[in-house]
This record gives C-alpha cells, structure tokens and sequence, in this order.
C-alpha cells in the first residue's frame, strides 16, 4: 500500500460517519509542516498569514508552538475581530478603505495596541483621519515596499503590482510623512516578494521554463536583499523605533531569513500544502488540507461523478487554478468538463472500484481559500477525527 492509500484508508475510517461534501486537516501533517516552517526560518519568527488559515481554532494552534509570533490579516474588519478575540499582534497585509472600522480603531485603545496597518500613499492617512469619528488613538503604521524586479530601465516588471513605494528615497520619503502626522506611528516595514515566495520553480514536464523561473528568481533575490537593506537604513534614519521588518512568504522561508534586514517572515499556506506548493524545489510539505466529494453517479466504465467540487482558486485563470483529485489515486477531469459547480465526472480505472456515496478526496489550488466553502474543519489524528471546528465562514465571517 503507497502511503497516499494509507492515507486515504485512514481519512475514510476517520470520516465514515460523516457525509460528504465536507474538509479535513490531518493535523499531523499539520504540524509537521508548521515544525518545517521554523526549520525554514532559522530562529527568525514567523507571523502567520491568516488568509491562508481562516481557522481561528488552527491560527491559536500555531502560534502556540515556539518560532511563531503575530498574524498577517488580510481585511481592516478581519484584523478587528482577531484582535476581539484575543490575539495581540496582527499586521493588516494590505490597504483598507473601509470608514467603519478606522473608526472602531480609532476609538479603542485595545484595539489601536493591537492592530497595525498598511500604508503606501499619503492619501490613505487622509482617509483614515477623514473616518476617525472623533477617535484619538494613535494608528500604527506599517508601511510596503514593492518588491517587484524592474528590468530594462523599468519596461520589464517581474512581480505583483502592489505598493508605490520602490526605492529607498520613496519609501523614507512616506515615512516622514507619517511621523510628521499628528496620530500615527511608524512601526514596521512589509516587502512580500511573492514572484519568489509564490512561483513553483520546477514545473512537471517543463525543464526550460523552470530553468528560467530559477534564474529570474536568483536574480530577484540578489536585488531585492540589496534594496531592502537600503530602505530599511532609509527609514531607520526617520524612524529609529522601528519595531519590525516583515518579508517572504511559504516558498522563500529560507532565503529571506538570511537577510539580516528582515526580522519576521510572513508564512500561512505551507501549513495546509495546497497543489500550487508542489512545484517547489526549496522545500516540500505534507498536503494537510482536503476536502472529499461523494460519488453520486457511474456513467460508465472508468467514470464516475461526484457532486460539486468546483472550487476554483483566485488568480489568472487557468488548470493550475482547479483542485485536483487526490485520493485514490490517478482519477483525473473530463477535459470537456472539468470541475463542475453542481456535478464533476472524473475519469479513470479507479473510479471502477467506487461505490455510489463513496468519497473522493481533492486538494485545493490554494490554501485558506478552501475555507469559504466550508463552515467547519475537521480535525483528524491518525483514523479519527477528534475536533470539529469553524471556519471563519462557519463563524458568519467571510470578509471579501
């Protein structure tokens, strides 16, 4: 027996009494990849990327074990209610607009300690004193650094495109804006360079292409941790104080904890593995998130179809963006079909041995995303499932 069959054997029994559709974490897997993480990391601390997780049940497990410190949020309102129920230290990933909660920010003071916010334009100081609604407490600022590398005197960009803020000069410049500002405080820098952290760099079937992402990413990396150190000496010189310099992401642990500028490192899906994580060649994880589907029809030989299953993931569109059939083995999609919102066939001799109401298990093209599906988790230890947990939507959250 492989081990994914023993796998699927023991996620089978561990399940038999639930009915499908439904999502498990093999919290061994869990853990295993959360120990791997602070391997990774080389005693530099990793704050969790909540968006990856959306389990506060799974986000207090992690920051429970020693190289992990603090929360990566990803909306304003999210950030609020972490900080609600208890968590201390959560760095909103990304701007807000949303009034409502600057204003609730604004006005608490544990809330204010506790919370801290992205900033890249001066205009987003505006609005937030524009929603303060007679709130006095100061908002902590952390500002991002577009990590993107320009090529070709800036007509070539490889990377997301998020912050303004690309140089040294640009970067301090914001900051003196905000230490001059009467009710902020600088007290962070964030860079994720996820053209690095976020692209598998060995692609099945693609030896030139993964060639090529290896060289832009060796590249990318030898100017970014140039860049960075300057920016961060820039800001230092207007914020003396600062208190921490965020950078990375699952697929590049290891390489921006060598930077001595960086003091954290941001990290959330190599703690469920989803498929996207598979195409790496600095690390490998254990899948621990999955999701299982029921088999609810047998067309004919070598098919059968279970109910829903397409989940796809964000991003540009494309295969990489479905989940794929995990559990049993070599099942695979009807081209003409694909993952189907109602019904999916899937193709191929193991579907000769599935029995109507048996389950298919997938893996998810991106991490937290599978939980807005989902309302609950269950928690599997060895063949039995020993919690059952919310997710955020399982709460009534979603967010976004």
């Amino acid at each position: 027996m492989t081990a994914r069959a023993a796998d699927r054997a023991r996620y089978d029994r561990a399940t038999a009494h639930l009915d499908a559709p439904l999502a498990i974490v093999d919290l061994e897997a869990f853990d295993a990849n959360a120990a791997d993480l602070v391997r990774r990391a080389g005693g530099k601390p990793i704050r969790v990327a909540s968006k990856s997780v959306r389990c506060r049940t799974l986000l207090e497990r992690v920051l429970a074990r020693e190289g992990f410190a603090g929360i990566m949020s990803f909306t304003l309102a999210e950030s609020l209610w972490l900080a609600r129920s208890g968590f201390d230290d959560v760095l909103l990933a990304y701007p807000s607009a949303d009034r409502a909660a600057y204003a609730e920010l604004a006005g608490d003071p544990k809330l204010a300690a506790a919370v801290t916010v992205m900033v890249d334009d001066v205009a987003q100081l505006d609005l937030i004193d524009a929603s303060r609604g007679g709130g006095r407490e100061v908002v902590r600022v952390c500002l991002e650094l577009d990590t993107s590398l320009k090529l070709l005197g800036g007509r070539v960009r490889v990377g997301a495109r998020r912050s303004p803020l690309h140089s040294p000069a640009q970067v301090a410049d914001v900051a003196r804006a905000v230490a001059r500002r009467p009710g902020f405080e600088v007290v962070g820098i964030m860079a994720y360079e996820g053209h690095v952290a976020g692209v598998g760099d060995s692609l099945a079937g693609r030896p030139l292409r993964s060639r090529a992402i290896r060289l832009m990413q060796a590249a990318a990396k030898r100017e970014l941790a140039e860049r960075r150190a300057e920016v961060v000496r820039a800001v230092r010189a207007v914020v003396p104080g600062l208190e921490f310099v965020n950078g990375g992401g699952t697929g590049s642990v290891q390489h921006t904890a060598a930077e001595d500028a960086v003091t954290e490192i941001a990290a959330g899906s190599g703690l469920y593995v989803p498929r996207l994580f598979d195409n790496y060649t600095s690390f490998s994880g254990r899948p621990a998130a999955l999701f299982a589907m029921p088999v609810v029809r047998r067309p004919g030989v070598g098919v059968v179809t279970v109910l829903g299953g397409g989940y796809p993931a964000s991003g540009a569109a494309g295969a990489d963006r479905s989940p794929v059939p995990y559990l049993p083995e070599g099942l695979r999609y009807d081209p003409q079909e694909g993952a189907g919102e109602v019904q999916t066939p899937l193709l191929g001799s193991p579907a000769d041995d599935l029995l109507i109401g048996d389950k298919v298990w997938f893996r998810h093209a991106k991490a937290g995303e599978l939980c807005e599906r989902f309302e609950a988790l269950h928690l599997v230890e060895g063949d039995t499932v020993t919690a059952t947990v919310p997710t955020y939507r399982g709460e009534g959250h979603t967010f976004l």
